[in-house]
């Protein structure tokens, strides 16, 4: 039903598990040629009564709050997606079924790209809303 995006998908996805493999590998290194050139430098007494736990709410990660609303907008696309299909394509004047396919696979497709973009803005204005507010307090 949805055959024009899956090919481009699978290309993406095992794109991005390469890059993500790489960069893994190449940042490993640097931390540990950034640990080193640390090590070399400082001793022991300069972190005397400055080592503590670190702040997590000012370094808050918003990736589970935008993978959540991508999520949540692509489920409702295919939902919004299905009713359209079920309201237009099912009726009796269509009675191509390429027709019938190619509506379907639109509606499906534009509606799981719409919503999983609301989804997205969605969650870019709710981490400039608590971004905001963790500065002020």
């Amino acid at each position: 039903m949805m055959d024009f995006i899956s090919v481009p998908l699978v290309v993406g996805i095992v794109c991005a598990g390469i890059y993500g493999l790489f960069e893994l590998f190449v940042r490993k290194r640097e931390r540990l040629a950034i640990i080193e050139k640390i090590g070399d430098k400082l001793d022991a007494s300069a972190f005397d009564g400055k080592l503590g736990l670190p702040n997590y709410m000012r370094n808050f990660s918003f990736g589970s709050l935008k993978v959540g609303c991508l999520l949540a907008g692509i489920g409702l696309g295919l939902l919004v997606g299905f009713i359209i299909n079920m309201c237009l394509a099912t009726g009796p004047y269509y009675d191509d079924n390429w027709y019938r396919h190619e509506v379907a696979g639109t509606a499906y497709g534009a509606s799981v790209l719409l919503f999983g973009g609301i989804g997205l803005i969605i969650a870019f204005v709710i981490e400039l809303k608590l971004g905001k507010n963790n500065k002020q307090s």
